[in-house]
C-alpha cells in the first residue's frame, strides 16, 4: 500500500506541474495533417476480364483519385464516321470515356470523374486557330477538376496541338483559350489551370501586318 500511495502521489504531482506550465491534458488527438490515402489508385490488367473488354483501341484518360489526377488505361470503340478531322474523332472518344462512370475495379481503386455529361465536342469554327476543339459548355464554367481531366487527357493524345497545349472553346462567341497540363495540374486539379489566354482568330492573325508582334 505505501508503494501504491507513493506512485499515485507522483502521478498527481506530474499533472499539477503540467497544469502550472500552461499545458492542459486532453483526450482529443492532435491534428497532424491529413492521413495518407489508403486508395491504391491503380487498376491492374488482372482486375478486368478479357471478356469484359470491348473490341477497340487502347486509350488513356485521367481520372481523380486521392485528390490528384491519375491515368487509367481503357479500351474504347472508335465511331464509324470518317468525315471529321482525326484530332476531333480522338477528342470525342476521350471525352466520352471521361463522361462514363468508373468501372467497378476503378471505383474500388478510388477513381472518380468530375466530367458530367452531356458534353458534346465539335471541331474548329471558320475563324478559330487550327486545332481548336469546341465544347457544348464553356470550359471556364466546368468544375476545375473536370476541366483538368479534359485538358490532361487531351494533352497526352492526338487531340493536342504540336506544342502539347490544348485549344478549347465553348458554344458562345468567345475566343478559344490555350491550356496546358502541368505537374501542378495533376497534383492539384482543383486549382486554376495554366492557360495561354484567349487566342486570336485565324482571320485576325492573317490580316495582321508582317511587322506586327
Amino acid at each position: 500500500m505505501p508503494r501504491a500511495a507513493a506512485a499515485l502521489a507522483t502521478v498527481l504531482t506530474a499533472v499539477v506541474v503540467l497544469g502550472g506550465c500552461g499545458i492542459r491534458t486532453t483526450q482529443v488527438p492532435v491534428d497532424a495533417g491529413p492521413a495518407p490515402s489508403r486508395m491504391p489508385c491503380e487498376v491492374s490488367g488482372a482486375d478486368i476480364s478479357p471478356q469484359a473488354q470491348p473490341q477497340g483501341v487502347p486509350v488513356r484518360v485521367y481520372l481523380v483519385c486521392a485528390s490528384q489526377l491519375e491515368s487509367v488505361d481503357r479500351t474504347a470503340k472508335l465511331p464509324g464516321q470518317k468525315a471529321d478531322d482525326s484530332r476531333v474523332l480522338v477528342a470525342r472518344v476521350l471525352l466520352d470515356e471521361l463522361q462514363k462512370e468508373p468501372s467497378s475495379p476503378e471505383h474500388e481503386a478510388g477513381f472518380a470523374t468530375y466530367v458530367r455529361g452531356p458534353i458534346v465536342l465539335t471541331g474548329p469554327r471558320k475563324d478559330d486557330p487550327a486545332g481548336t476543339l469546341r465544347l457544348s459548355r464553356q470550359p471556364e464554367d466546368l468544375p476545375a477538376p473536370a476541366l483538368a481531366q479534359i485538358v490532361c487527357t487531351f494533352a497526352e493524345s492526338r487531340a493536342a496541338t504540336t506544342s502539347g497545349s490544348v485549344l478549347l472553346g465553348g458554344p458562345g462567341d468567345y475566343a478559344p483559350r490555350g491550356y496546358q497540363c502541368s505537374t501542378g495540374t495533376k497534383e492539384r486539379p482543383e486549382e486554376a489551370l495554366p492557360t495561354l489566354g484567349a487566342l486570336p482568330s485565324s482571320s485576325a492573325s492573317s490580316t495582321a501586318s508582317p511587322g506586327s508582334s
